[in-house]
């Protein structure tokens, strides 16, 4: 059991890594289960402090990915056209991967600027670049971050490598 326990975390983990990538799965949260399997393994002392503070960040990290590339959008003069588009643009990009995660955002922010004001060419592509790098910023953090339960998940079990070789 414990054998099976490992392999799910150590899945579960690297899924939720590419999850971070891709905008419809919820990587974050994938991952910490991976890390939560490794402490119903018998034998592995819990540290509820860890999962807790793990728990917390995770929570909040999947939160602030839904305003970053919102956030993006309005601080390069986007409007709420533009942060609709993005939007849009994240679940269009779905189904053309894996460069519709780069591109669909901002052409959909860039679209949706258009709509909203079809003459200023130059704001509009200001507010799809507003996109494209609040996209950027919170996909790293979100990758960022499931490397780190990688970490955390190797690091308690190599430092509990004796149950592995009993």
């Amino acid at each position: 059991m414990e054998y099976i326990l490992l392999i799910l975390g150590i899945c579960l983990l690297i899924g939720g890594i590419i999850g971070s990538i891709m905008p419809v799965l919820p990587g974050l949260p994938i991952s910490w289960l991976g890390l939560l399997c490794l402490f119903f393994i018998p034998g592995i002392e819990t540290n509820y402090w860890l999962l807790g503070i793990t728990l917390v960040i995770t929570i909040l990290l999947s939160i602030l990915d839904y305003f970053i590339p919102a956030k993006g959008t309005k601080m390069f003069g986007g409007t709420s056209y533009g942060i609709w588009g993005t939007n849009i643009g994240l679940v269009v990009g779905l189904f053309f991967p894996p460069l519709g995660f780069l591109i669909c955002p901002f052409l959909g922010a860039f679209i949706g600027e258009l709509i909203n004001n079809s003459q200023d060419k130059k704001h509009a592509l200001n507010a799809a670049f507003g996109s494209f790098i609040g996209f950027l910023a919170g996909t790293f953090m979100k990758v960022f971050y499931g490397f780190v339960l990688l970490g955390v998940f190797i690091w308690i079990a190599f430092k509990n490598f004796e149950i592995w070789i009993k």
